[in-house]
């Protein structure tokens, strides 16, 4: 949809918007343009008479409207936390319609069974789990939106348990909804755990219940599956049960994690020996025509001996199991995002989720193979906002109408399609985020780059269809003695044109003493100790590359990655304590993709939003770790450095923030903490794209 191409009467430009004038002079005719409050891009247009009407008004998250039949909605996309303000009501009713999952669970490391989808919630009409509470209506205050994130994997052998950490809740709410009906409180449950080896005590509950992991003794003793928490105010199941670990003879692997549309299966002993395949998640199409599935279940592990095989991804982007010597389980299909399958060998790890899906992390072997990570929440809002059918210049994306502009803004791959062109557009590319390193004790980990973001002001783009890449941030990661663990690199974002215009994935964060150096990346890694800061390496070839180096490791405390626009601070010198650097600065999208209605991006240094690609924080040893994207951040999207958190010596980095291309916090370390912490993940990237309507 968007600027309808016939008209009849004058154009808006030659009227004087005065129904009383010469000639009839009223600009736009009856057909130019549909819906005062919706397009309203040259101001004082006249309600020509049959179309009048408009939806309500709302601002926060990414914005798509869209036609379905001869409906126009607007869904308002959120893949972090924000708040959806409803400033006025429409005519065409006042329903709200979501859909809220909650965040993945990790999977289990060290012999592990599949993490639990998120819990999910909605209220669009015809669903076959429509809630039975029914529409949800509008009134004109804030709603607060919180997405929970996806649940990190567990660590690998020789850990003790290998447990991997629940999903975080996604929520949707009036902010004041203690004195509003608990029906009004809408929470889709975070993913349960997958358990670790032998863990016959952990029942890992959740939106869908997690899946244990393989058993140690023989015959079988199956470990108990997780269950779905249930929530007396809203009766309708969120979720499904985990499947049981076990062991008979040589077999001994773990169940699947349950999901949003069926439970995780069990370990499996006879047919195809191993772990047992993830739930189902359910499809939903709520923010654009197009059905993703959500909340899928990762797969068990299987067993290195015999000839077992692990077991698959719920669909929805659920993370594969690994092992079995017929090889790792394949991610689920049909997520929002696309997760990882796990991988054959001994010790590998098992897939992680695709962000923004709410599925679960696949379990990784029992030889030393660390979990996969859960997948971040999603929450989506819509409403009627017209009855009329409109021609677009373009599809793909969410599309939303600014200051005279269509802008498509994609936070998942997908196909930029030009059918009315050429167009002269505006292109912003940020490429998914490095995650920052992790350690333990005496060390603390180094913040990851940003993802490199290339600009274009203005280029000629024929019809056709385009290819659109989202690059993924680098997952998660834990120390695992002896060794410390750098981050992981971003990935890549591109968009063909034919000409591919790529932005190259942010740089991972040094782990400890060794491997300390950052890596290289549109903008590069921090460094730990005394290592070197890694490198931007963003391709300047085409004019509009941008990307900073990280900041370098100093005796003890960690640099800070590079961002878009600056480099990362060195960490502080010093023992016992020692300062994290600084993440660099991010930079602000151009004033063209300022939409008020929109949160895109992230709130920035000068208390403003729209900002991109901040580095993540270093993290600190016994004292202050670095801000993420700058100094008082977290701003940019990137992710805060780890700092002691007395009494209790966790010392995580912070996650950078979905759709920015932040970097994520490196690990914080604490003296006489030497089970390690886990670093912040790096932010996935965004494509937005502008031009005349």
């Amino acid at each position: 949809m968007g600027y309808l191409g016939r008209r009849i009467g004058l154009s808006q430009d030659q009227g004087d918007s005065n129904p009383g004038g010469a000639g009839g002079a009223v600009g736009g005719g009856i057909l130019d343009l549909f819906a005062h409050g919706y397009f309203e891009r040259q101001g004082d247009i006249y309600n020509t008479p049959g179309v009048t009407s408009s939806g309500l008004t709302a601002t926060g998250g990414i914005i798509n409207d869209y036609t379905s039949g001869s409906d126009i909605y607007r869904a308002h996309i959120f893949t972090s936390s924000g708040a959806l303000n409803v400033t006025a009501l429409g005519s065409f009713g006042d329903t709200l319609e979501y859909l809220v999952v909650g965040g993945g669970g990790g999977g289990g490391g060290y012999g592990g069974g599949g993490g639990g989808g998120g819990g999910f919630r909605t209220n669009k009409s015809g669903h076959p789990v429509v809630s039975p509470l029914g529409g949800l209506t509008a009134t004109v205050q804030p709603y607060a939106v919180v997405v929970g994130a996806g649940g990190a994997s567990g660590a690998a052998a020789p850990a003790s348990d290998g447990d991997g950490t629940s999903g975080g809740n996604s929520e949707f709410y009036p902010p004041a909804h203690t004195s509003y009906p608990a029906t009004q409180f809408i929470r889709g449950a975070g993913g349960g755990q997958g358990s670790g080896w032998n863990r016959s005590s952990i029942t890992n509950p959740g939106g869908s219940g997690g899946g244990n992991g393989g058993q140690n003794s023989s015959p079988s003793n199956n470990n108990p599956a997780g269950t779905a928490i249930t929530d007396p105010n809203h009766p309708r199941a969120q979720g499904n049960a985990g499947g049981y670990g076990g062991r008979s003879s040589s077999n001994y692997s773990g169940g699947g994690g349950g999901g949003a549309g069926a439970a995780g299966t069990p370990w499996q002993t006879s047919g195809t020996p191993g772990g047992g395949p993830g739930g189902n998640g359910l499809p939903i199409s709520i923010d654009s025509t197009t059905a993703y599935f959500y909340a899928g279940g990762g797969g068990g592990m299987a067993s290195a001996e015999g000839s077992t095989t692990a077991g698959n991804g719920g669909q929805g982007g659920a993370g594969g199991g690994s092992g079995g010597p017929s090889g790792g389980g394949s991610a689920g299909a049909n997520g929002r995002n696309a997760g990882e399958s796990g991988a054959r060998p001994s010790t590998s790890p098992g897939g992680s989720a695709g962000y923004s899906t709410g599925s679960g992390g696949g379990g990784g072997t029992h030889s030393g193979g660390a979990g996969g990570n859960g997948g971040s929440g999603i929450v989506v809002v819509r409403y009627k906002i017209a009855e009329l059918t409109a021609t677009a210049k373009a599809s793909g994306g969410a599309i939303s109408f600014y200051g005279n502009k269509t802008i498509h803004a994609f936070t998942s791959s997908g196909t930029f399609n030009v059918t009315s062109g050429p167009i002269t557009a505006e292109m912003m590319i940020v490429a998914g985020g490095g995650s920052g390193g992790s350690a333990q004790g005496s060390w603390a980990g180094a913040g990851g780059g940003s993802g490199g973001t290339v600009y274009h002001p203005g280029i000629s783009i024929a019809d056709g269809p385009y290819a659109v890449t989202i690059g993924g941030g680098g997952a998660s990661t834990q120390k695992t003695a002896p060794a410390y663990t750098p981050g992981i690199a971003g990935t890549n974002s591109s968009v063909a044109l034919p000409t591919t215009y790529t932005a190259s994935g942010g740089g991972f964060g040094g782990g400890g003493p060794s491997p300390n150096n950052g890596g290289p990346g549109g903008s590069g890694g921090g460094a730990s100790y005394q290592g070197t800061a890694g490198p931007a390496s963003q391709p300047g070839a085409q004019g509009y590359g941008t990307g900073y180096a990280g900041g370098a490791g100093a005796d003890r405390g960690a640099g800070g990655g590079g961002g878009a626009g600056g480099v990362g601070a060195a960490g502080g010198p010093g023992n016992p304590a020692a300062t994290g650097g600084h993440g660099g600065i991010g930079r602000q999208l151009p004033a063209t993709f300022h939409d008020p209605k929109s949160t895109v991006g992230a709130p920035g240094p000068n208390s403003q939003g729209y900002w991109i690609a901040g580095g993540g924080g270093g993290g600190g040893k016994n004292t202050t770790a670095g801000g993420g994207g700058g100094p008082g951040g977290p701003y940019a999207g990137g992710g805060n450095g780890g700092g002691p958190a007395s009494p209790s010596p966790i010392t995580n980095g912070g996650n950078a923030l979905q759709n920015t291309g932040g970097g994520g916090g490196g690990s914080g370390s604490v003296d006489g903490n030497n089970n390690g912490s886990a670093s912040g993940a790096g932010g996935s990237g965004l494509v937005i794209i502008a031009y005349p309507s």
